[in-house]
């Protein structure tokens, strides 16, 4: 057990400092303190002796030397029970300190903070704040470190319940969460200095990551499996920065939906609705109106949108969201939602509701990370959509209405799984195949699912075809033209691209080529 009789306290985030001072105060702990946090707990009549007056050493430098001196340092690397080290803080009259509390200086808000100088930047690197952390942690069998606000009330318990103490269990757990935090501080500063230097700060020798956990999950992909989501450190996101309005808790299913749907939605700047299942769409749509673009995306593939996520770059309306409660729907996520609309949907206990705000959907700089056996594979994010200008490889050119309808296309295709194929006319999908070993067996099912959705084609005139990869085979082209198919998007790139072109100016089909790839595995 550590006995709490002298405290050194000097924080950044003030949050709960007033009241744990105040707490220990009347438990008749010394407190020592630094500048702005010794300041304001005098001000509040907490009795706190300087820094400098513990030292018998001034502030220096601006307040950069402060906490950086023996009698701080002897205080809390001193062995209570080794004899010589006693011996020599009683020589060197150095008072013991039992425990410390520090919050380092916001270099990461700083950072992030629009118009911040350099200058700004680096005053704002803690020296003395972990220095004191790492001396207190390595001593954590005589001393307590609180870096945490959270663990304010509950320090104050122990100690209340322990008449002054605190047990070396948690103070060994502390001392863990130091460690924690000033490694996670330190890389921080290395990104910043990285950069700086004009490095590869995407692809380092070295990468690490910095994970923070934001809420455990019931279970995994399946209920075998515990799972929880984490933010990366440095970092916004569609996903981490989410606001749930309504409904039951996500689920770790429904949060790769969510990622996905929202992926799609970003591409699109006219209204546009997406519905998703298993991280493919089973229906996207535009409209000028909001309503018109989820029945549209609703009847591609009504079955597959049983228990699907709904996405939307508009705030929900009354009347998209009387559509939506017709069938069920784990979840919606939108830019927002009328009060109206959210009185509808919340008549629906279970179904989450989600909003996100659509600065977040510009981030950049991120990378894709994939998990793999001992490592992990990382990627740039696949943020484009065509790599120039759209070339026409055959001699049958696409009218203006099927070009529209290409590009539709292409956009929506890119977030199907590999092999994935893609039908649709202008401002809708008709029918979905996705992650199929073999791409002809995609283009089958692309059909079938059209077949069952033919009510809604329309205009037979204008059906188009995108491939995310190009066609390796003419097999593809031939089922293209058995269901009517008038233009086809790809890639390009196959050794039998000559084949392929040919077999569709001999079935009077229009082909662009876009030179670039959109495989996801």
């Amino acid at each position: 057990m550590v006995k709490i009789k002298r405290a050194l306290i000097s924080v950044s985030d003030k949050k709960g400092i007033l009241e744990f001072a105040k707490a220990l105060s009347k438990m008749n702990v010394e407190i020592i303190s630094t500048g702005g946090t010794a300041k304001l707990l005098s001000n509040n009549k907490i009795p706190v002796r300087n820094i400098s007056d513990f030292t018998g050493s001034p502030e220096i430098l601006d307040g950069r030397v402060k906490t950086l001196h023996p009698r701080v340092h002897g205080a809390l690397l001193a062995l209570r029970n080794k004899k010589d080290h006693i011996r020599q803080i009683k020589k060197h009259k150095i008072e013991l300190i039992d425990m410390v509390v520090v919050n380092l200086y916001p270099f990461e808000e700083t950072v992030n903070r629009k118009g911040t100088s350099h200058k700004e930047i680096i005053e704002n690197i803690d020296i003395g704040g972990p220095t004191m952390l790492r001396s207190a942690a390595k001593n954590y069998e005589n001393i307590a470190i609180i870096t945490d606000p959270g663990d304010y009330a509950v320090i104050l318990q122990e100690i209340r319940k322990n008449k002054g103490n605190i047990s070396t269990n948690t103070c060994l757990r502390l001392a863990c969460k130091v460690f924690e935090k000033t490694s996670a501080y330190d890389r921080l500063i290395y990104q910043y200095f990285n950069k700086k230097t004009g490095a590869d700060t995407e692809f380092p020798q070295r990468k690490e990551l910095i994970l923070e956990k934001l809420q455990e999950l019931r279970y995994g992909e399946n209920p075998h499996q515990r799972a929880a989501l984490y933010k990366e450190q440095g970092t916004r996101g569609i996903i981490t920065d989410i606001k749930q309005l309504h409904g039951k808790e996500l689920s770790f299913n429904n949060i790769l939906d969510l990622h996905a749907n929202w992926e799609i939605v970003k591409e699109f700047n006219q209204t546009v609705a997406v519905i998703m299942k298993h991280n493919n769409p089973c229906g996207v749509a535009i409209d000028k109106k909001q309503v018109q673009a989820y029945r549209k995306a609703l009847s591609c593939d009504p079955p597959s949108a049983f228990g699907s996520i709904v996405g939307f770059n508009r705030n929900v309306t009354k009347e998209t969201a009387g559509e939506i409660n017709k069938t069920f729907v784990e979840c919606v996520i939108a830019p927002g939602y009328s009060s109206d609309a959210l009185n509808i949907l919340k008549k629906k206990k279970n179904i989450r509701l989600l909003q996100v705000s659509l600065s977040t959907s510009t981030v950049t700089g991120e990378l894709d990370y994939k998990k793999v056996s001992g490592g992990m594979l990382l990627q740039n994010i696949n943020n484009k959509i065509f790599s120039g200008k759209l070339k026409v490889v055959t001699r049958k050119k696409p009218t203006g209405e099927q070009m529209q309808a290409l590009k539709f296309a292409w956009k929506v295709v890119k977030h199907v799984k590999s092999n994935a194929i893609l039908l649709a006319n202008k401002d809708q999908t008709l029918g979905v195949g996705a992650g199929q070993m073999s791409r002809v067996d995609s283009v089958k099912i692309a059909n079938m699912k059209m077949k069952q959705a033919k009510p809604v084609l329309k205009d037979a005139k204008n059906l188009v075809m995108a491939s995310d990869a190009f066609f390796p085979f003419r097999d593809g082209i031939d089922e293209a033209k058995k269901m009517g198919v008038r233009a086809i998007i790809q890639p390009g790139g196959s050794i039998r691209d000559k084949e392929v072109i040919d077999t569709c100016n001999q079935h009077g089909i229009a082909m662009v080529f876009t030179g670039i790839r959109h495989f996801r595995h």
